[in-house]
Parts: C-alpha cells; sequence; structure tokens
C-alpha cells in the first residue's frame, strides 16, 4: 500500500510523507514531493505530526487482574495516547517470571491488536518477585522479554541486584530498578513532608528512593554494566544520576508524566487519586524534574500506567492502591509543559519516542527511509473533559477525572496501517 500524507506540522514545519509498504520512503517539505500516480493523498489539515511513541513502564494487569484492565483495553488506550510500543511490567498474576505467562501476553496482545500497537512484555528478576534466587531469563527472552525487572518490590539484597544485573546484561537485557529502601518508612502514605504533617499520615523521605537509586549507580559503575532507574520522583534522586553519568556509568533514568505535573499538594483532602508509589513529592521536586529532563539528566518520560477499580480507590487514603491511568493522558500533559516553554516538540520527540527505543533496542520511527510507518496527527488546541467515557482504559483512577484538559491524538497508523 502507497500513500501520502500531506499537510502535516513536524516540528514546527510543513512536510508531505510519502510512505509505502509500511515503510517510510521519504519526508519533504509541504508541497515539493513530486507524487506517483497510483499514490493515494491522506490530507492532515495542519496537524501535528508525531512518531508513535514507546512507553517503558506499563501495567497492564493481564493476567489475573483483568476487572482493572486487559491487554485488549490497555493497547486501545496506548493507541488512543500516541504509543505505538509499550513494555508491560511482570506483575501479573501469575507472574511473568516464566516463558508461558511472556507467550500469552504476546499471543493476546497479536489477537486483540493485530497491526499494534506492539507489546513488548518484561521478565520478571525473580520468581514470584519475592527477591529470592533468579528467574530463567534466558528463557523468558527467548519467548520475547525486552528488560528485566523486579517491578515494584524493591531488590533490598545488594548481591542478589548484582547478580541479577549480570545474568540480564549477559543476555542483552537492560536491568530496570525500582529504587526504595524497604526499612525507609515502611508502609508509607505519601512524601513525607508539610503535607503529610498536615494530613496526619506517615511519609516516605526522599532519601529512601536516593539511596537505592546510589547503590545502583554504583553497581552500574563497578560492573560496567547497564542500569536503569524506574520512576525518579525527587530532586536528591536526580542529582546521584547526574553524578553518577560524569563518573560515565551506564545509568539512564525515567520519571513520569505525573511528577512533571503534579506535587504533593494534589493530595488535599485525602484524595485516594493522586496516591502513587513513589509518591508525589514537593513543587521544588517536580521543578528539578523540569529541569533534568530537559537537560537529559532524566532520558525519558514514561507512564506508570498503573489500572485500579473505582471501589479500590473509593475508600480511605491508607487502603487506596497507589497508581494512576496514564496512557490516554500522557502526551495531552505533555503538552502543557510546550505550551508553557518548559519543554518544545524536539524534547517531546526525544522523551517519548526516539531514547526510549535506544535504551531498549526497540524500533522507532525517526522519519528516515526505511522507518517504520509508526505515526499519528495531533490536534493541541483540541479541549475534552476527562470521564469514564471518554477515557478508553478499563479503569479511570487519574487526578484528572473531570477536568478540560487540551490535546487531543485524532489519528494514528503503526506500520502504515491506519487505526483510527
Amino acid at each position: 500500500m502507497k500513500f501520502c500524507l500531506t499537510n502535516a506540522q513536524y516540528l514546527e514545519a510543513g512536510v508531505d510523507v510519502l510512505v509505502e509498504d509500511g515503510r517510510i520512503v521519504t519526508m519533504m517539505p509541504a508541497g515539493r514531493m513530486d507524487l506517483p500516480a497510483d499514490c493515494q493523498q491522506v490530507d492532515a489539515g495542519n496537524l501535528k505530526l508525531l512518531p508513535s511513541l514507546t512507553d517503558c513502564h506499563v501495567h497492564l494487569r493481564d493476567p489475573g487482574f483483568e476487572w482493572k484492565e486487559d491487554i485488549a483495553t490497555g493497547l486501545e488506550a496506548a493507541a488512543r495516547g500516541g504509543f505505538g510500543s509499550v513494555m508491560c511490567m511482570p506483575n501479573t498474576k501469575p507472574v511473568n517470571d516464566t516463558a508461558a505467562v511472556t507467550r500469552y501476553m504476546l499471543d493476546r496482545a497479536r489477537d486483540t491488536h493485530p497491526h499494534g500497537p506492539r507489546l513488548y512484555p518484561v521478565a520478571a528478576a525473580t520468581p514470584g518477585l519475592k527477591c529470592e534466587g533468579l528467574s530463567p531469563l534466558g528463557e523468558l527472552k527467548e519467548a520475547g522479554c525486552v528488560a528485566v525487572s523486579n517491578d515494584g518490590r524493591p531488590m533490598s539484597n545488594a548481591e542478589l541486584m548484582r547478580r541479577a544485573m549480570e545474568y540480564a546484561w549477559d543476555l542483552g537485557l537492560v536491568f530496570t530498578d525500582h529504587c526504595e529502601d524497604p526499612q525507609l518508612a515502611p508502609d508509607y502514605i505519601m512524601n513525607e513532608g508539610e503535607m503529610s504533617a498536615k494530613l496526619g499520615v506517615m511519609g516516605q523521605p526522599v532519601v529512601g528512593e536516593a539511596i537505592q537509586v546510589a547503590r545502583d549507580c554504583m553497581l552500574s559503575e563497578y560492573l560496567d554494566i547497564p542500569v536503569h532507574i524506574a520512576h525518579v520522583s525527587c530532586a536528591m534522586a536526580v542529582d546521584v544520576v547526574a553524578m553518577a553519568k560524569q563518573r560515565g556509568a551506564k545509568v539512564t533514568a525515567e520519571t513520569c508524566t505525573h511528577y512533571l505535573m503534579l506535587d504533593e499538594t494534589a493530595l488535599e483532602g485525602y484524595n485516594t487519586l493522586a496516591k502513587v508509589n513513589p509518591p508525589l513529592r514537593t513543587a521544588k521536586d517536580r521543578d528539578r524534574l523540569r529541569e533534568a529532563v530537559k537537560q537529559g539528566i532524566i532520558d525519558i518520560v514514561v507512564t506508570d500506567h498503573a489500572p485500579h477499580a473505582a471501589v479500590e480507590k473509593n475508600t480511605t487514603l491508607d487502603l487506596a492502591p497507589n497508581g494512576f491511568t496514564g496512557l490516554d493522558l500522557s502526551l495531552t500533559l505533555m503538552w502543557q509543559l510546550v505550551r508553557d516553554g518548559v519543554l518544545n516538540e524536539a524534547d517531546i520527540v526525544r522523551l517519548m519516542a526516539v531514547r526510549p527505543a535506544e535504551i531498549f533496542c526497540l524500533p522507532c520511527n525517526r522519519f528516515n527511509p526505511g522507518d517504520p510507518a509508526d505515526f499519528f496527527l495531533f490536534d493541541p488546541e483540541e479541549e475534552w473533559q476527562v470521564t469514564p467515557e471518554t477515557l478508553y482504559s478499563k479503569s479511570h483512577n487519574t487526578p484528572y477525572l473531570g477536568q478540560t484538559l487540551k490535546g487531543r491524538v485524532r489519528h494514528h497508523w503503526l506500520a502504515g496501517v491506519q487505526l483510527f
């Protein structure tokens, strides 16, 4: 199939894009292309053109927790949010610690979304995520896993962490670590600070995150092995990552959209929809993270999409589970940072498309000849209200529920096939 997308806006310039057999043939300034006679034209109407995004940290809850989310609804939310690839974490039931679970995930993705978004499972570092021994990572890679993580269970045993990093890297896989010292403020509910004191609830100090980040960075430097730091939420951890990179450690790091947009005051009134792990920190932490993604200290932005049923969040703050949904909303929220001058369009492409693919060796469209024709059109001016009816995820646990936001994906192509 051959078609030409015309009158699109890419990085502030008008462009036309020629696609054939699911690949980019060429991109040229608008109106400069000599179109083949048999080429169908698709008018982009001057909407923003972006390469399909990659989300390296998603919880799809399938198998085992399908009332929260399943692979079909999660991938639909991803497509509608502009994501062409998602990496799903292993905290399912059963845990993704065997090839059978990995194959189930991939089969479900192919059955429900044959044209994408593409699903890339992450292998559990330890059986059952129990931090006791190592999972059969070779078997898991052969089945289709692209990375290794113990997900939300901190690897407090430094020796086991070392062996997991070495085993993963021997297989060409990057270890993604949830950095949290479980002995510092166990059973915490939010960030330790003025807001936790005001609400009278247990808080987690930022040092509980930064200590584990420092350990992982030192292991990476000592072993000369890459490590990826998950969902950085505080300035202290940013500074540790920056120091490690200056020393030459092969460290990469992510933060989440919500840490760039919100702070601990979102929990005012015991708002369970704002409870997440790591917790929302202070406004100063948020602002430091914004600087860090602009500077490249933090390499990528992810959603940490964590669906929960409404009844689970409709309880007291101490009993409510951690997590937000994010696939539907991430790009819309990030675009507000573009409007505010914090980031630009090129930063969005780097943080959410190019760099994630580089770190985890996934396909990416840079609009070069031969690249996969994975792209979407985004209307930055479209206003819409966040309601259960306008979200595609099965769950709607977001602190933005009921708010009116600006910017939405209008059309999405993967491998040259238009999804909507």
